[in-house]
């Protein structure tokens, strides 16, 4: 790729209508400090000193393509409490159409609490419930996402799964047969529960770990010929038409039959490797809508994907950050 065609990919993100389907949560930080060990037990005592709460989960990904200049539309299910109220106000604050989101007083918001000193983590809090959206909730929640979809008809639509309850089977089949009738590409993040429940996709992307688990593989080597196997099983179950695999440390490998891709990673200063995933699959659903090119998506999503892998905590990609990381890697 030269300069003039990835700043060119760059100013056309902002042209995009993103639509973000999935388990919302909010990302609590706690920081603190450390200086003696509890007298009631071998841990140690945090002082805490300040506290903020960020968008996780399927809004993470929703802040990430906002990052890269995306209208964002953000579609989910929560709790009726004050942490779904703080979700929504900070997606309003982000400039993320909320439209699409329904508070209920049947399920809880997820919030996940970590305690950090000095950068490190030192604890993991989850709040969270895992039952399946109920009759009573699902079928409202559809119908608005499928009249919104017809009605504004945005070029992309990213299912994130955390296996939460919003993304049960039907939710899944009614708006991936829909994106089809209206030429909506449609990417997911999957998770174990769902894992083959996503039919038809246009991009299927989980991680080498959810491909282990998901098809029973072993994948010792992790060569290309193991993770066109992958891709191939994968296609017997899904009929998708592209199957995009991180590979953490080792990179990403995207394969569509026809063309096979595998970029290694770029050597970083890892401190976090919290939200990558999210910065990835926000990155790849933008560059392949706007591109079609699978090479370009994955190389580009990997540069991304290690970028915010440097920061600690879960934070979206820097749109200037990465166009100039880019031209400089691949230019």
């Amino acid at each position: 790729m030269n300069k003039e065609t990835i700043n060119e990919l760059f100013s056309k993100m902002n042209d995009l209508h993103v639509v973000v389907l999935g388990d919302v949560m909010l990302d609590n930080y706690w920081w603190g400090d450390v200086e003696r060990i509890s007298p009631e037990a071998p841990v140690p005592v945090v002082t805490i000193k300040n506290k903020e709460s960020r968008l996780g989960g399927a809004a993470n990904v929703a802040l990430n393509c906002k990052s890269l200049g995306a209208k964002v539309s953000l579609a989910s299910v929560f709790g009726n409490d004050v942490d779904g109220t703080l979700l929504i106000d900070l997606c309003k604050k982000a400039d993320i159409d909320a439209q699409l989101l329904m508070q209920s007083n049947e399920r809880m918001t997820t919030t996940k609490t970590r305690v950090l000193s000095r950068n490190q983590q030192m604890m993991r809090i989850d709040d969270e419930q895992l039952n399946e959206l109920s009759t009573t909730e699902e079928h409202p929640f559809i119908d608005k996402v499928l009249r919104m979809l017809q009605r504004e008809k945005p070029q992309v639509l990213i299912f994130e799964d955390y296996n939460k309850g919003v993304l049960k089977e039907n939710v899944i089949n009614r708006i991936t047969a829909h994106c089809q009738e209206l030429g909506i590409i449609t990417m997911v993040d999957p998770k174990k529960q769902n894992f083959l429940a996503y039919k038809g996709v246009t991009i299927f992307k989980p991680n080498l770990k959810e491909v282990r688990e998901g098809l029973g593989l072993s994948m010792s080597s992790v060569s290309v010929a193991e993770l066109q196997e992958a891709h191939h099983l994968l296609q017997q179950s899904l009929n998708h038409q592209i199957t995009f695999i991180t590979l953490s440390e080792k990179g990403v490998f995207a394969t569509d039959n026809l063309t096979t891709y595998q970029a290694p990673s770029h050597l970083r200063n890892i401190a976090d490797v919290s939200g990558a995933g999210d910065t990835v699959i926000a990155t790849a659903a933008l560059v392949y809508t706007l591109s079609n090119d699978l090479e370009a998506m994955a190389t580009i999503a990997n540069i991304a994907g290690g970028l915010v892998c440097e920061k600690v905590g879960v934070l979206p990609i820097d749109k200037t950050e990465l166009e100039s990381e880019c031209i400089k890697l691949l230019c």
